[in-house]
């Protein structure tokens, strides 16, 4: 007796096989770097259709489009994608926007199960670009300092690490060569504080930005830690209050000898 292909039939004769279309792949989450090309695999496992049809969709921020339908690529994967082994995609030279979710779709009419599908989730990764570095130029020793580090461009999103006169500076103060060194590293956002500036600090800084497609560097910079001159500026203030009583007196003076009176008198 041979097996007919139902479900009633599947309960009754437990031996027989049920013939559907059924998918796998060999990496579901694919990861690429930018320009690179990526193979999103999709196999037929098992069916009995002699010429299935396959289609491909793209998912991205909840919109659907096609990428491979009525046997042609679509739109501007027709220069830059393929079909291997009868239904796998391959994307050539992918881009940061070709990071999304694609299905592959297989409709088998001859199958008990007609339909099946599978999606990939593709990761394209981008290097980062040279970050923008703010560093101050000259702080007093003593006060506060802010160095700042970012850019937006790579993905996954870049952590920083910070450099002083070509040396790295750990993420813990306490780890610098410099002890007496106090400060605040973020490698998440790149900012280093210094909470309180020393001589020792003094020095060119330079950042850098890493994901797992690359990193990028900006130019060194130069801050300058000075000493407060205390005497100076007592030395300064002395100085003006002195001129300002100089003034105040020769006014007092020449109020005194009329000379402000006598020109009121002669309508000058």
């Amino acid at each position: 007796m041979s097996c007919a292909i139902s479900y009633y039939l599947l309960f009754v004769f437990p031996g027989c096989r049920l013939l559907a279309v059924e998918l796998t792949s060999s990496n579901t989450k694919p990861v690429v770097q930018e320009f690179q090309s990526v193979e999103l695999s999709c196999i037929i496992k098992s069916t009995v259709t002699p010429d299935p049809r396959i289609e491909w969709k793209k998912i991205r921020d909840g919109e659907t489009s096609y990428v491979f339908f009525g046997n042609k690529m679509q739109g501007d994967f027709a220069t830059r994608a393929e079909i291997l082994s009868r239904t796998s995609l391959v994307i050539k030279n992918t881009t940061r926007m070709d990071t999304a979710t694609y299905r592959c779709e297989v409709a088998a009419p001859s199958d008990t199960k007609t339909i099946d599908e599978i999606n990939i989730q593709l990761t394209v990764q981008v290097k980062p670009m040279t970050p923008r570095c703010s560093v101050p130029k000259a702080v007093p020793v003593g006060k506060s300092a802010s160095l700042h580090c970012h850019e937006n461009e790579g993905f996954p999103k870049s952590t920083y690490s910070w450099y002083r006169n070509s040396e790295p500076l750990p993420p813990d103060s306490k780890s610098s060569k410099s002890h007496n060194s106090s400060y605040t590293l973020n490698p998440a956002t790149g900012t280093l504080v210094f909470h309180a500036v020393h001589k020792g600090d003094t020095g060119r800084y330079s950042c850098i930005a890493t994901n797992d497609a690359g990193f990028a560097k900006c130019e060194e910079q130069e801050m300058e830690v000075y000493d407060l001159n205390i005497g100076g500026i007592i030395g300064g203030v002395l100085v003006v209050l002195a001129v300002l009583v100089l003034i105040t007196l020769g006014i007092c003076c020449a109020y005194r000898r009329g000379y402000f009176a006598n020109g009121k008198e002669s309508g000058e």
